[in-house]
């Protein structure tokens, strides 16, 4: 009973927290498109944070940013991108436009002076990556703040899921993610190919990210990777669900699945077309450990540890992290079990050292983004901009190898 009454308060005061008094010098957030995201991702964390301001707004559609900006009480209304990013008085800029127009405008924001908090993909490809992460401005001093938004590393669950884990051990990790069907639009942004939309770009990226994490390295190769097609009638170029495995320098394997219009798995009849309700889950095993104890000469005990994450993606609104050691004492000669047991620690994590259990993933992010726009040391998380890059290659040598189903 008291896990449950925890979980509704958190996500009760994540989803309407009390506004704090703001600072005279808080930063001023202007924000690139009227989108449903940035409530979630700037908005309601901006409540709980004394330097930041939600100033200004623009979007291609004037009446679409008014309504915006009376909705969430933002004072100003630019009428368009470049107005908003010529306003002297706005420090910072949230970018959450598609994908396709994301290193033109974050590009124009950071040659006017201001930080950039750049909604994931940074980009559509390696290339963009390149040439916005390694643009010249951002290597001068007193240069402006770049972060791709890749929410879930700043919160505590995740950095804790990483302290649990041995990279040079691991052998095998496997990420998955699926949106019930209906939840992304068959007619939004995301489902128009010149727009660099996409489950693997935009859905999946998440997944690609939690990968390149878990093994704290890059793969060598995409050995293999498929794709299902949104319906029928829609832009055919589209992936609704991508699946891929990577190959890594240790010769571990990590895969995804990632599925933005998931539906069926359910086990009984009459159920292939309803939305699919599952967490995200993350599992990684590492490989065998031979362990020293007094055992007869013809035998050995060996442990596998494996470690699973559930809801990973969104872990401010539930998460858990199994660790689960499994122990076999066998026989040498021919590997007959003589005793097998399972020992298993359940593991969360809310706050963190110096967070609050009600701050969703974004919130902490925005804490590490303000600290690095007033030079202040922060927790030490970041998205420096090179792994940025290597997160759009991961993603890029994926598309060689791609099957359509």
């Amino acid at each position: 009973m008291f896990g449950l009454a925890s979980f509704v308060r958190r996500n009760y005061q994540a989803s309407y927290p009390k506004e704090v008094p703001k600072h005279d010098t808080a930063i001023r957030f202007g924000l690139l498109g009227a989108t449903d995201i940035a409530h979630l991702a700037l908005i309601t964390p901006a409540k709980t944070h004394s330097d930041v301001i939600i100033a200004a707004i623009a979007a291609r559609d004037g009446k679409k940013a008014a309504a915006y900006a009376k909705k969430y009480k933002i004072p100003i209304v630019h009428p368009n991108y470049q107005t908003l990013l010529d306003d002297p008085a706005i420090d910072a800029v949230y970018i959450a436009l598609p994908n396709a127009y994301h290193l033109e405008w974050a590009t124009k924001a950071l040659e006017a002076g201001k930080h950039v908090l750049l909604e994931k993909p940074s980009v559509a490809n390696a290339q963009e990556a390149v040439t916005l992460f390694r643009n010249p401005i951002l290597s001068k001093p007193n240069n402006p703040v770049l972060l791709e938004a890749m929410h879930f590393r700043f919160h505590p669950a995740w950095q804790k899921l990483l302290s649990l884990i041995d990279q040079e051990s691991i052998v095998e990790a496997h990420s998955t993610q699926h949106a019930p069907k209906g939840f992304v639009p068959l007619y939004g942004n995301v489902c128009k190919f010149k727009l660099a939309g996409g489950c693997l770009v935009g859905f999946g990226t998440y997944n690609v990210a939690s990968l390149r994490q878990v093994f704290g390295a890059e793969p060598v190769e995409c050995s293999d990777a498929s794709c299902d097609r949104v319906p029928p009638g829609n832009d055919q170029e589209i992936d609704r669900a991508f699946y891929a495995t990577w190959r890594f320098t240790n010769g571990a394997v990590g895969s995804i699945e990632a599925d933005m219009m998931a539906d069926g798995g359910y086990s009984w009849p009459l159920t292939s077309e309803i939305p699919t309700i599952a967490l995200p889950k993350l599992t990684i095993k590492h490989r065998d450990i031979v362990v020293e104890g007094d055992l007869p000469s013809d035998q050995e005990h060996i442990v596998t540890k494996t470690v699973t994450m559930w809801a990973w993606s969104f872990p401010f609104f539930y998460h858990r992290i199994d660790v689960e050691n499994k122990h076999v004492v066998r026989t040498r000669l021919d590997g007959k079990t003589v005793k097998q047991w399972s020992e298993i620690t359940y593991v969360k994590d809310y706050a963190g050292d110096s967070g609050v259990d009600s701050w969703t993933s974004y919130r902490f992010q925005l804490e590490e983004f303000v600290a690095k726009i007033r030079r202040k040391p922060g927790t030490g998380v970041w998205v420096e901009g090179e792994d940025s890059i290597s997160q759009m290659k991961m993603i890029d040598i994926a598309t060689p190898r791609l099957v359509y189903h």
